[in-house]
């Protein structure tokens, strides 16, 4: 056999009292998306995401959701934490903006969040802003 080791699946974030539980962590904001985080108790890594109609119509606010889910699933393995929550917001420039550059804002995002864990945070956290 193979020693093949792979990240542990990828869960989703299924009640409102999980996003707005997410919502009281760390969050990053880029152009092209916000990415919240914080920790949780079942040491499985999880991710949601949402798109307002600010954002656009039921078509664009789909799309948004359909770039976001794959972006998840690609990147949040390389540079996501087990045992944290992620929820993707959508801003209205997702839709649009190039697949690198989301693909880049996602990235940035979650090293940003992560760095804060071993040393300086300079990621915004929800209570400052209230």
């Amino acid at each position: 056999m193979n020693n093949i080791t792979h990240n542990p699946p990828l869960l989703s974030l299924r009640t409102r009292a999980q996003f707005l539980g997410v919502a009281k962590g760390k969050k990053q904001v880029q152009r092209g998306l916000i990415v919240q985080a914080i920790p949780n108790d079942s040491g499985n890594m999880r991710f949601g995401m949402t798109a307002t109609k600010k954002i656009g119509n039921a078509v664009i606010r789909n799309r948004v959701r359909r770039r976001f889910r794959v972006l998840a699933k690609a990147l949040l393995p390389l540079y996501g934490q087990s045992g944290f929550d992620y929820v993707l917001v959508g801003r209205i420039h997702s839709a649009k903006r190039k697949w690198q550059d989301l693909h880049n804002d996602l990235g940035a995002a979650l090293k940003l969040i992560h760095k804060g864990e071993s040393g300086n945070n300079k990621v915004e956290n929800n209570e400052s802003e209230k």
